[in-house]
C-alpha cells in the first residue's frame, strides 16, 4: 500500500488510467471486429462503412498509445485491402 502523499495520488492515477485505457482498447477491438463481420458477410458497402467508423477509432487508439502506431497502420492497411479485394 501506498504510503506516501504523492505515491497515493499515482496510486488514483493509475486506477483512472487503467479504466480509461481498457475502455478506449475496448472500442478499437469492437470496431475492427465489424469490419471483420462486415467483410465475412460479404457486403462491401457495409464493410466500407464499417471501416470509414472504425479507421479514426484505431488511429485514436494509437494517438494515446493504447495501441502502437504501427499496430494501427497494420490493423488499418489490412482491413482496407481485403475490403478492396472484395468483388
Amino acid at each position: 500500500m501506498a504510503s506516501h502523499k504523492s505515491a497515493e495520488k499515482r496510486a488514483r492515477q493509475t486506477v483512472k488510467r487503467t479504466k480509461t485505457n481498457t475502455a478506449r482498447r475496448s472500442l478499437v477491438r469492437g470496431s475492427v471486429k465489424k469490419v471483420q463481420e462486415a467483410i465475412a458477410g460479404g457486403d462491401k458497402k457495409a464493410a466500407a462503412e464499417a471501416l470509414r467508423f472504425a479507421q479514426p477509432q484505431i488511429q485514436r487508439g494509437a494517438d494515446k498509445r493504447v495501441v502502437t502506431k504501427n499496430a494501427a497502420s497494420r490493423k488499418i492497411s489490412r482491413l482496407a485491402k481485403r475490403i478492396k479485394a472484395m468483388a
